[in-house]
């Protein structure tokens, strides 16, 4: 299998993220890493738009000819195929609600993240954009105060003692606000000390550049 990303993109970030964490838990994948530079418009070459017509990453290559191209299916799809350790839950109420909180983030926190972003300072050369900017900083913080909330009793991980998507999910969002300096407001301490440990993680290091 080949996995096609770039490493900053917060998407990509979510499946390195990942990746790393079940290998450090001692999964195995036989998966090559091949970077699509989206700096340098390469997503839009002729090569990777018969990956994903709508020239976006991440792109999983099951074989020659048969992509998944959205980051939630790449997710379960490798669960499915190496599901220990569990990143989606062990039970139906666990793996429900690691889905729901992953979804808040998701839409609530790496969406608005990526469209602040986009439109102060992108990466990739789009115009400021300051009234879709003041938009969606509107709607972050209650999606943050969800997440707030569940770290407020100590737990050192978003499901408590084990690592989620919803974990990798919130990390690449948070990567990449910091690339356009979209700092977290400081109320949210418990956000804060969760960060400051997920980036301790070994497996974060080695996905994380920010």
């Amino acid at each position: 299998m080949k996995l096609y990303v770039f490493p900053v993109a917060p998407n990509p970030t979510r499946l390195r993220l990942y990746l790393a964490e079940k290998r450090a838990g001692g999964a195995e994948f036989e998966l090559e890493e091949v970077t699509v530079n989206l700096r340098e418009d390469e997503q839009r070459s002729p090569e990777h738009l018969k990956r994903n017509p709508l020239a976006k990453l991440p792109v999983l290559e099951i074989e020659d000819g048969v992509y998944l191209t959205e980051s939630g299916a790449i997710l379960e799809y490798l669960e499915e195929l190496t599901p220990e350790p569990p990143m989606l839950g062990s039970t139906a109420l666990a793996r429900a609600r690691m889905r729901e909180l992953d979804r808040i983030i998701e839409i609530g926190v790496l969406r608005p993240i990526a469209e602040i972003v986009h439109a102060t300072a992108s990466p990739l050369g789009l115009p400021p954009n300051p009234a879709v900017a003041k938009y969606f900083r509107k709607l972050l913080p209650p999606n943050l105060a969800i997440v707030e909330a569940r770290l407020a009793d100590g737990r050192p991980l978003l499901m408590g003692d084990w690592p989620s998507i919803a974990d990798c999910s919130l990390a690449a969002a948070l990567q990449f606000g910091r690339m356009a300096k979209v700092d977290l407001d400081p109320a949210f301490t418990n956000i804060a000390r969760w960060d400051a440990a997920f980036r301790g993680r070994p497996s974060a290091k080695q996905a994380l550049v920010i």
